[in-house]
């Protein structure tokens, strides 16, 4: 027997019943009670009062979760209490099916003092029965806490013992009128979710429904549909819930969910970290944590396998045999429509991608029916004719070109009685009122059948203007080139915008400048610029400018994307990669490797061309850009390659590998910013254990930035034994020991950065 506690076997007590009078009292109560929350608050009211406890709860067991739980009615909306049933005096008390009277609770080891310290609440003593049914199927328990007269005794516990006894039927009837009810809304909604999406026929918003549908239906934290691509044999998903809009694609036969689309079986894993199969490095990336995994095939109405659906962390326990019937009727009803949708995307892929191209073309694409009426005309094509739409569209070419352009229309007679492809190089026409020389090719349009279709226009401007804009582009972005010459005079203007800016530079180049001399020091910088240069273009970025061996970059301006801050880490991480190539190639032919240092920092900065009418340098300049270059001569500080700011990396869209390196106040600042170190370019062999190193580095930081000098050392003495060639690392554990030897007065975690 433990300390303050009566142990009191239900059949050895001869219980001291309430009045007749009484029981049908709590009968008429709780049958008015119009939930279950009202009955049980009802209960715990009517025993509380009538045995003169201070306050008390009836705890109901969900056998499918394995938790008491218990519902308390506010006004309009009830509220759930759950906990496991084995937990406390009350899963004591279900658990053995014995009552129990605790004259003193804290001397009682079974007792949970945690709940007393989050609710301000002191327990004294306890009254617990369990709560059978009429089948004697125990069905709950019932707790009351804190006589007010006294301690509870035996005819306390008979009289509550009568009392649930007599309020049961009434739990169990609510009990089944809300598992028929609910029963009835998973129906309902069930129907209204095939009857949704079986009006969908695009495929990402049909994906986002079905995997809101299934998070919703089983009560799940997190799910996708993978679909099968063929054409690659991936995985893939377009839409996730919880993952926003990142697409997934992996091979169909890796993982739990190619497991199941190779070998067509339903897979339930109640505790996945438990389970081989289960991958937790994506864990590891996402700062997500998986307990439980349900996965099914999708299957057509043919046999034929064409994804599968997951479905992550079911709330409150397991996924059930329940959980996998019902998704499995689900996916049967939807994928009809998933196909439809598959073939309506693929169909709309290809005519986007058609559209697309004509869209993206410099030339002019005109098509014309078999009577010779212009059927579609691209914007190029808008562009060099200088009409509308309604201009030209719908209309015979006779009537479109007129007589000033009349030689097109000898040329289109003559395919049309050739049959054969027309190309006819710098003639004039007239567009608008304005001469210009264009490249004209007609080509006749015929089916499978030799049946004829109509004929294509590819028009091709080679003005003075486009011959200019060709010799820009080899300066600068050929977008940037297109923007300055539609400004005409006002391309002297500025404009304000946020944009990323990325500063590279080469270490120790007045040193190797010295040992190349000129001729190999210029050959060194052609080379090295082309491969740079090469992959800021590939990523979108304009060139800014060449100051020495330094290179400025930008992205987000002229022309802004909302990946920016993205593609400016992938062209960091490619320069560096190219770089090793490159220095491969130079040590193989016995000549020095060159090393690079990379700042990368986002903020509002001024764009325009800046200086005169005769000379003028299209740049960006501000705060922003000065700490990019900042961050780049930081490198050289930390011992890192690329180093980015706060503002960046919070921006950033897409998964890197990164750390954490510091929180600095640069030089002429006051406020500090954090600085982060991308990873993505090492390989094994350069940067070993990174997963180790970024663990122990995490340690460090966040006992240096606690002052906790000795504890952070020895973080940083782990990350560099598995990692010996980690500068920054070795330069935490100098920084550590002199701060340990001469501790700042008023420590923040915030390092000042004396060089610019």
């Amino acid at each position: 027997m433990r300390p303050g506690a009566k142990l009191v076997p239900a059949k050895a007590r001869k219980p001291k019943r309430p009045a007749t009078k009484t029981l049908l009292a709590v009968s008429n109560r709780v049958a008015v009670a119009r939930n279950l929350a009202e009955a049980l608050d009802t209960v715990v009211h009517l025993a509380t009062t009538m045995i003169g406890a201070e306050t008390g709860s009836i705890f109901l067991n969900d056998s499918s979760t394995g938790e008491l739980y218990t519902r308390i009615a506010k006004e309009k909306f009830s509220h759930e209490i759950r906990m496991t049933n084995t937990v406390g005096i009350a899963g004591h008390g279900f658990t053995s099916g014995k009552s129990l009277i605790i004259d003193d609770a804290y001397a009682d080891p079974r007792f949970n003092r945690a709940v007393d310290s989050q609710t301000g609440f002191t327990t004294n003593n306890i009254l617990c029965v369990p709560v059978y049914n009429l089948n004697g199927e125990k069905i709950g328990v019932a707790e009351l806490l804190n006589k007010k007269n006294g301690r509870f005794n035996e005819d306390d516990l008979s009289f509550l013992d009568a009392i649930v006894r007599q309020a049961a039927i009434f739990f169990e009837s609510h009990r089944v009128v809300e598992t028929m009810e609910r029963a009835r809304q998973q129906e309902l909604q069930f129907l209204n979710f095939v009857s949704e999406i079986s009006s969908e026929l695009q495929l990402g918003p049909l994906l986002q429904k079905l995997i809101t549908a299934i998070s919703q239906m089983l009560n799940a934290e997190r799910s996708t549909l993978f679909i099968n691509d063929e054409k690659s044999n991936e995985l893939y998903t377009v839409v996730g819930e919880g993952l926003g809009s990142t697409q997934i694609r992996f091979p169909n036969n890796v993982g739990i969910a190619g497991t199941v689309f190779t070998s067509g079986q339903t897979i339930n894993i109640p505790y996945a970290y438990a389970d081989l199969r289960f991958n937790p490095s994506v864990d590891r990336r996402t700062g997500f944590f998986t307990r439980s995994i349900l996965c099914i095939p999708v299957i057509t109405k043919d046999g034929k396998t064409i994804g599968v659906t997951q479905v992550l962390n079911k709330r409150g326990g397991a996924f059930t045999d329940e959980d996998e019937a019902r998704l499995r009727a689900f996916t049967s009803q939807i994928s009809i429509g998933l196909e439809n949708a598959k073939l309506f995307d693929e169909v709309q892929t290809i005519k986007n991608y058609n559209e697309g191209i004509l869209e993206s073309m410099s030339s002019g694409v005109i098509t014309l029916n078999e009577e010779g009426v212009i059927v579609t005309c691209n914007s190029a094509g808008l562009r060099i004719t200088k009409a509308k739409p309604e201009d030209i569209l719908h209309k015979p070419t006779r009537e479109f070109f007129g007589e000033a352009n009349g030689w097109i229309i000898d040329r289109l007679k003559k395919v049309e009685e050739s049959l054969a492809q027309d190309i006819t190089m710098g003639a004039q026409a007239t567009f608008g009122g304005e001469m210009m020389s264009v490249n004209l090719t007609i080509q006749p349009l015929q089916d499978a059948h030799n049946k004829k279709l109509g004929w294509m226009m590819l028009i091709e401007d080679i003005t003075n203007e486009k011959r200019l804009k060709s010799t820009m582009s080899r300066y600068m972005d050929a977008s940037l080139a297109e923007k300055l010459l539609q400004k005409g005079e006002d391309i002297l203007g500025g404009a304000s915008s946020q944009a990323t800016v990325l500063f590279s530079d080469i270490r120790s180049f007045t040193t190797l400048t010295e040992e190349l001399g000129a001729h190999a020091t210029v050959s060194l910088l052609n080379e090295y610029f082309t491969l740079m240069v090469d992959c800021i273009q590939n990523h979108g970025g304009m060139l800014d400018k060449f100051f020495g061996d330094a290179i400025m970059a930008v992205f987000g301006v002229p022309i802004a994307h909302d990946d920016d801050e993205d593609r400016a880490v992938r062209t960091s991480v490619e320069m560096l990669r190219e770089l090793a190539e490159y220095n491969a190639t130079r040590v193989s032919e016995g000549k020095k490797p060159i090393h690079i240092r990379i700042g990368i920092n986002t903020d509002t900065i001024v764009s325009g061309n800046i200086g005169s009418l005769k000379r003028m340098d299209y740049t960006v300049i501000g705060d922003g850009v000065n700490l990019a270059s900042r961050l780049e001569s930081a490198c050289k500080q930390y011992g890192t390659r690329i180093l980015i700011s706060e503002s960046t990396f919070r921006k950033l869209r897409g998964t890197y590998r990164a750390r954490e390196v510091d929180r600095v106040v640069v030089k002429g600042k006051t406020e500090p910013i954090g600085i982060y170190e991308i990873l993505d370019y090492h390989t094994s062999e350069s940067f070993p254990n990174i997963v180790e190193v970024l663990n122990h580095f995490r340690d460090g930081l966040m006992f240096y930035r606690d002052g906790k000098w000795d504890q952070s050392k020895t973080a940083f003495s782990r990350a560099l034994a598995a990692n010996p060639n980690d500068v920054t690392a070795k330069m935490y554990l100098d920084r550590c020991e002199f701060l340990r030897t001469q501790p700042p007065d008023d420590w923040h975690g915030v390092w000042k950065l004396e060089s610019k």
